[in-house]
């Protein structure tokens, strides 16, 4: 019983304890939820509170921007309603000055007319007085001082004239003379020929060759004749072209030197020599642009003008007359105020087509526009060049000096030839009409023009096509060249066949 009574104390004791423990659960759930819920309630009122507070806050910032974008709306109308208001007042000035403008053209229109009336009333009164018309009263006005002062005006005009034109004369003649004291240069006069001078007689057979194989050879490779007379040690090379003969020369001089002369060789060395007359053409272009002072021309252009020193005109050397003008055109350029460097360059390039002008339609001076034009020459000097024949008008002072330059330094007495110049253009043009005939590869005038050797290609003419070629020359020679004498047309066809044993 005891121990019952203790088991039944134990279990009451614990169910106590659990109900204790599940109250007081309760109890501290109960309180914890209470305290939370109290808690989001808090927070509830406090967002809604500051909800309300920030709704507050913008209601008043939207109200302030709203009156103060009414205010600027008012303000922006009321400029606009001032501006209106000033454009309706300007309109209506404006028409109140139109009208009284129009109101004085009128009255002045209206006085002009009353002036003009009143001048052709005086007019036909004056004429019903005098008997005479307006214009008659003017001749007789000018009659009658004329008569009174001709001799007066005449004397005085006469004076003003000889004064001035003697002044002018004085002035330019002291202009000329200073630059022709200033700039002196000996003149070489054209030839036609070049000796070459040989190391003994024996070379002269050598030259010839085997049935003349070697001068054949050479004449035909560069384009020349040889003379071989009976004066010792002496060969003469006879062209009217100056590239043609230097290039000759050079060519022989070598072969001399080598002593080994033959058909094979000689082609080689005319090669040859063709390059070195090349570098020659280059420096010599060099030497005149920067003798005359102009140092910035293309260096195909310098090559171009370094051709004119194997060119004459009328016996007068193409560049070292263009040098010469050059200098003798920037000083009349100082003395006048004009631009020395547009006269120089000018006077310098005038004859530069001269360089291709039988290779290229078209006169010297047209082909020299075009080719400074390729090179990028400014205008003012391409302007200053092309008036020197007066095929173009003068458009600058720089080319009327170049004009006067050209005169001064053609005209001096022994500095030009007329009848080499019109050798050399009877044998260009033997040359030209020869070379525009289909199949011909090389035409050399020669024996002083009283022989053209033409030579063609084996593969585009034949033996009869060589006969029509001869006589087709003739024809055109006799119809376009004027000359005294006969000249000799020859028409070579050679074939050469090459193979090489390996």
């Amino acid at each position: 019983m005891a121990i019952f009574a203790f088991f039944a104390t134990l279990f009451f004791v614990g169910l106590l304890g659990v109900l204790l423990g599940y109250f007081l659960k309760s109890f501290l759930v109960t309180r914890n939820r209470e305290s939370i819920e109290g808690r989001l309630a808090k927070m509830q009122s406090d967002a809604e509170k500051r909800a309300s507070e920030t709704l507050q806050k913008a209601e008043k910032k939207s109200q302030e921007v709203l009156t103060r974008t009414q205010k600027e709306v008012q303000e922006e109308k009321q400029d606009i309603k001032q501006s209106q208001k000033r454009l309706i007042e300007k309109e209506q000035y404006l028409d109140g000055r139109e009208k009284e403008l129009d109101k004085q053209k009128q009255k002045q229109e209206q006085a002009s007319l009353d002036i003009e009336n009143s001048k052709i009333e005086q007019e036909k009164q004056l004429q019903k007085l005098s008997g005479m018309s307006t214009k008659q009263a003017k001749e007789l006005l000018f009659a009658d001082l004329e008569a009174q002062y001709r001799d007066d005006l005449f004397t005085r005009s006469r004076k003003l004239e000889q004064a001035n034109q003697a002044d002018l004369d004085e002035k330019a003649k002291n202009i000329l003379v200073s630059a022709i004291h200033r700039y002196g240069n000996a003149v070489e006069n054209d030839i036609m020929s070049t000796s070459v001078t040989l190391p003994d007689n024996d070379t002269k057979g050598k030259i010839i060759g085997k049935e003349g194989r070697n001068i054949k050879a050479f004449e035909k490779m560069a384009g020349v004749q040889l003379i071989i007379d009976e004066t010792p040690g002496v060969i003469t090379i006879s062209c009217f072209d100056p590239i043609r003969r230097a290039i000759a020369k050079k060519a022989l001089d070598a072969l001399i030197e080598d002593g080994r002369i033959q058909p094979a060789r000689i082609e080689n060395f005319v090669e040859d020599a063709k390059e070195n007359v090349i570098r020659l053409i280059t420096e010599k272009g060099k030497e005149a642009a920067s003798d005359a002072g102009i140092n910035d021309l293309h260096p195909e252009l310098l090559e171009i003008l370094g051709r004119l020193y194997f060119r004459y005109s009328y016996g007068q050397n193409v560049l070292q007359h263009s040098v010469e003008m050059a200098h003798i055109a920037g000083m009349l350029a100082e003395q006048v105020g004009a631009d020395p460097y547009v006269a120089k360059a000018g006077a310098l390039l005038h004859d530069i087509g001269k360089a291709t002008d039988h290779e290229v339609e078209g006169s010297h001076v047209d082909i020299g526009r075009r080719i400074l034009q390729k090179y990028g020459i400014s205008e003012e000097v391409i302007k200053a060049m092309q008036a020197h024949h007066e095929e173009y008008p003068y458009e600058n002072l720089e080319s009327i000096l170049v004009q006067v330059a050209d005169a001064i330094s053609g005209g001096r007495p022994g500095a030009r030839s007329d009848m080499a110049n019109m050798y050399i253009k009877k044998l260009e043009g033997l040359e030209r009409i020869s070379q525009t005939i289909e199949g011909v590869e090389n035409a050399y005038a020669i024996s002083a023009g009283r022989e053209i050797r033409i030579f063609v290609n084996p593969e585009k003419v034949d033996d009869y096509g060589a006969k029509k070629i001869a006589r087709d020359v003739a024809k055109r020679v006799e119809q376009e060249l004027k000359y005294p004498g006969e000249i000799k047309v020859h028409v070579i066809r050679e074939t050469r066949v090459v193979d090489y044993a390996r």
